[in-house]
């Protein structure tokens, strides 16, 4: 088959929210969608059928992740200990895909001429089979609206932990190349039929050792094989919930004892403030995996999802190569003025793409007579001073250490935001 590279999600600011509950109904993301604070709006994850939902089973809670205070089902942010994370034992929507898709025409009609470009990501999951009649739904969706206001993308979330008897799929390879192959070929019959095409994602959990990467790695390499070189997926959200997870609360009684904070058996996913780690060492890795395979891989893009509740999360991960970000936990937590407090302070401080990214590792500045340093495709004067200043501070970076090297002297920064100075200035060497 000819390459063919995938769409490419331009969401700006980009600022957006996670499939989550807070994103179930129409009312919901009509909010999401009228805020300017928003680049883009999920849906939350759907099945041609809709999900079984059962509020005796499936529940969430928040709770303070420093020490496990203030358990509840409702935000409850007043007070010394605010809450800063959620477990939940939830499966999928309960309405179906279809509903979703009617939901985004609503919005469409109301929007009208006033309309602005924002993106629609539609979370599905199901059987492989399922899966590729809901691209072929989704395509059949964007050919009835305006593409130039109203794209539509289908994030496939293959990483609920909370399904039982159904592992989540992205931990398998055999189970991961079933879901890509189906949806591959159904995006092959989408562009023979009508020559348009979407965006798809693959909304990846909590990977926690080098072979896991490895695997998805191999399974993107084998299906872009089957595309000419380049892989037809277009981007990752990065991550969903952790599994296995289980919250205590202390029990009425005064015998000092605990309960389950969610219904037996009280194990579910982890979000939050706790995942926040794990989230920015998966964009990280993940950045990586596609840095590694530039020419088959070196299009998708990474949605960073986990522990985002300000700006300075929303700064953290971009830094780390998310190309939008994000937010669940404290969008149920704070509503949706979150977006606004987020975007509020990055706009203000002229950083809606987050700022300077982050050198990935241990990055020199060489502070010979001549140079100037490229860090993550930037390049930052260092004839005159070496001194570095952070973008939005403007204090200076302090070196870690000073060394010998071929009679230079070199400051080295880990992992340091960097002031970019204009193009043109000096020449351009690859970062250290």
């Amino acid at each position: 088959m000819a390459k063919t590279k995938p769409p490419t999600l331009d969401i700006s600011p980009p600022l957006l929210n996670s499939a989550n509950p807070w994103a179930t109904n129409l009312d919901d993301l009509r909010a999401l969608y009228l805020r300017e604070s928003t680049g883009a709006v999920t849906t939350r994850t759907s099945m041609l059928g809709g999900f079984g939902h059962d509020e005796n089973k499936h529940q969430y809670v928040f709770f303070n992740g420093s020490n496990h205070d203030n358990v509840t089902p409702i935000s409850s942010l007043s007070g010394p200990v605010p809450q800063n994370a959620s477990l939940n034992s939830l499966g999928y929507s309960p309405l179906r895909l279809a509903e979703y898709l009617d939901m985004i025409r609503t919005i469409a009609r109301e929007a009208g001429a006033q309309a602005r470009r924002k993106w629609f990501i539609i979370s599905v999951t199901g059987t492989p089979e399922e899966v590729a009649v809901s691209y072929t739904n989704i395509l059949a969706a964007q050919r009835s609206l305006p593409l130039s206001s109203f794209p539509l993308a289908m994030e496939i979330n293959l990483s609920c932990p909370n399904i039982p008897g159904k592992p989540p799929p992205a931990y398998s390879g055999p189970a991961l190349a079933q879901y890509l192959t189906a949806v591959f070929n159904a995006i092959k019959r989408g562009d023979s039929a009508y020559g348009l095409r979407i965006a798809v994602g693959l909304k990846t959990p909590p990977y926690t050792h080098n072979g896991q990467y490895q695997m998805l790695t191999d399974e993107l390499l084998i299906l872009a094989a089957s595309n000419g070189g380049v892989c037809p997926v277009s981007f990752l959200t990065a991550t969903n919930t952790l599994g296995s997870c289980l919250v205590l609360e202390p029990h009425d009684d005064d015998e000092g004892g605990f309960e389950l904070a969610l219904p037996e058996p009280g194990i579910g996913g982890l979000a939050g403030a706790p995942l926040h780690p794990l989230a920015l060492g998966n964009v990280t890795m993940l950045g990586r995996m596609l840095d590694d395979h530039r020419a088959e891989l070196g299009h998708m893009q990474i949605i960073g999802v986990g522990g985002v509740s300000d700006a300075a999360g929303y700064r953290r991960m971009m830094a780390v190569g998310a190309a939008a970000v994000g937010v669940g936990t404290a969008l149920g937590l704070k509503g949706f003025a979150v977006f606004d407090e987020i975007y509020g302070e990055i706009a203000g401080k002229g950083d809606e793409d987050g700022g300077a990214k982050l050198q990935r590792g241990m990055a020199s500045l060489d502070l010979a007579g001549e140079a100037d340093e490229v860090l993550c495709g930037k390049t930052y004067n260092t004839r005159d001073s070496p001194v570095v200043t952070h973008p939005s501070t403007g204090l200076a970076v302090t070196g870690l250490s000073v060394g010998e090297r071929t009679g230079s002297r070199v400051v080295q920064y880990l992992w340091s935001y960097m002031e970019e100075v204009p193009e043109g200035v000096g020449s351009h060497r690859d970062a250290l």
